[in-house]
This record gives structure tokens, C-alpha cells and sequence, in this order.
């Protein structure tokens, strides 16, 4: 039986069902997201290095470490993107005022506008799901998701703490 007819088949009230309902979620983002990128090579690279810029944006100027702790990834897969970001003139690295041998990332002008052409395809394709969901049922999903994610993020023991104990917004496949 498909991952699909599962689904399907599945009863709302079944609390089971939301589980299997959140990897068949998470299957069908990874697709869609393979399908923006061409599947694999140096594009789908480019734009899993560009989802660093979210973070970077929302927060301001952070150490590599500190983004790689953040967004709970590899230090040295962020590192290579870090420098794919660099290298494309999206992110500049500056001194970090408390520690002169250390610095932090700023996301650029041009950084802003690739951030910002991946926000209006994301809205873009949302909107284009939900084109015949009512305001209400819109506003209903998009609330009970956000408390699902948050209360998510409260088991992951470093998600929503920056270095120093900050809080911050979780940030990962935003």
C-alpha cells in the first residue's frame, strides 16, 4: 500500500495518524524541494547553502558555529556552505567586535535578494495549495501548526537557545 492511500485512509481522530501524516509531510517538502533545486549537483548545493540566509537575516551577524548550533547542522557542512554564500558575494564575513581573531557572517544586498525571491516562491506555491481553503480554515492550520512546531522545538534540548542562552526563534528548514 502507498504512502499515499495510507494517508488517505487515515482517520483525523486516529491520534497515529498524525505521525504518519508528518513524515509523508516531510517526504513531499523534500520532493518539492528537489524539484525547485533539479534534484542533486551543484544547484540543489547552492540552494540548501541559501537557506543559512534566514537565520542570518532574522537574527543579524552570527559566528559559524553559532549558525551551524542553530539551524542544528553539520559544522562542517555549514562551513562549506558558508563559503559557496561568500564566494557568491550573499554573505560577507566581518570582525566580531567582542573577539578580533573571530568573526561573523552578514548576509549582503544580494544575499537579501536571493532570500527574498525564495520567500515569494514559497508564498507563491502556498497560496497556490491553499487557493480553495477558506480564511478561517487558513488561519485554523497555520495556528495549530505553529503549536505543534514550538512544542516541537521544546524537545530539542538546543533548539531556541542561541550561545550565551538567548532566546531565539527555531530557524531550521525555515
Amino acid at each position: 500500500m502507498s504512502e499515499t492511500a495510507v494517508s488517505e485512509n487515515a482517520s483525523p481522530s486516529d491520534p497515529l495518524s498524525l505521525p504518519e501524516e508528518l513524515v509523508h509531510l516531510v517526504r513531499v517538502m523534500h520532493l518539492l524541494k528537489n524539484q525547485s533545486t533539479g534534484g542533486a549537483g551543484p544547484e540543489a548545493r547552492e540552494r540548501a547553502a541559501h537557506v543559512l540566509l534566514f537565520p542570518l537575516t532574522r537574527l543579524g551577524p552570527l559566528r559559524q558555529g553559532a549558525l551551524a548550533e542553530l539551524v542544528h547542522a553539520d559544522p562542517s557542512t555549514v562551513s562549506r556552505h558558508v563559503t559557496l554564500l561568500v564566494e557568491r558575494g550573499l554573505v560577507r564575513r566581518v570582525a566580531d567586535a567582542s573577539d578580533g581573531r573571530a568573526s561573523r557572517l552578514v548576509v549582503t544586498p544580494a544575499g537579501e535578494a536571493v532570500l527574498d525571491q525564495m520567500r515569494q516562491e514559497r508564498a507563491a506555491l502556498f497560496a497556490q495549495v491553499t487557493a480553495d481553503w477558506d480564511a478561517g480554515e487558513l488561519h485554523t492550520f497555520t495556528r495549530q501548526l505553529h503549536r505543534l512546531v514550538r512544542q516541537l522545538s521544546d524537545h530539542l534540548p538546543t533548539l531556541g537557545t542561541a550561545p550565551g542562552g538567548a532566546t531565539t526563534t527555531p530557524e531550521k528548514d525555515r
